[in-house]
């Protein structure tokens, strides 16, 4: 976990280098900070996802006993995926910049490629772990990532969505979607099966009195 934690720590350090002074004249320096708005929403957008990934990843080891190498290898891949961010980022930030139509759309389409690549190894991580339960915490409840194999699943389908609108119809929409999905895996970090019973007991009549 140590380990992983300062992967996590490095890829958001490396994100924020892509915020810099804009090379303006004197007297321009507003104009030049308003102008890299792109910079400021490609960051958001990766932080965001960046530390939604940390969330989850913290929330799936809560439920993990033992690691085996098997494991550690889904884990790693995990970590690879993340890696990519700030440099999809730093694409998409400067395509928007440039005012290129052609470009941006193909920054869109691999940012695309790399949240869905960043989700099908989640995929893979959810998988093992429902193929492993004796990896599993005993209070951990049978079919809990059997289950969120259906997040990261949604995410690969959301991500390759956002990719072709984005790359066919409008660079901006598939841009409004990776702000979105964030949110998506924030609301849903301790797992879809939880948030099932956490409605199920909010909804839950009160007892007769």
């Amino acid at each position: 976990m140590a380990f992983s934690d300062a992967i996590f720590a490095i890829i958001i350090t490396l994100l924020v280098l892509d915020l810099r002074v804009p090379d303006v004249p004197p007297g321009r320096l507003l104009s030049g900070l308003l102008n890299q708005w792109p910079s400021y929403v490609a960051y958001l957008a990766s932080y965001s996802y960046v530390a939604v990934v940390w969330l989850n990843h913290k929330a799936a080891f809560n439920r993990i006993q033992q690691v085996d190498r098997g494991l550690h290898w889904v884990n790693l891949f995990v970590l690879f995926s993340t890696a990519l961010l700030p440099f999809p980022t730093i694409v998409v930030s400067d395509a928007l910049q440039e005012h290129n139509n052609t470009d941006q759309r193909v920054a869109v389409a691999f940012y695309a490629l790399i949240g869905a690549l960043l989700c099908a190894t989640w995929l893979a991580f959810y998988h093992y772990l429902a193929r492993n339960p004796d990896l599993l915490k005993e209070q951990v409840k049978d079919g809990f990532f059997r289950v969120e194999r259906v997040r990261a699943l949604t995410g690969v389908v959301l991500y390759v969505l956002a990719g072709m609108v984005g790359y066919l119809v409008a660079p901006l929409i598939g841009l409004a979607i990776f702000l979105v999905l964030p949110i998506f895996y924030a609301i849903t970090s301790a797992g879809l099966y939880q948030l099932r019973v956490t409605r199920r007991i909010t909804h839950r009549p009160p007892p007769p009195r």
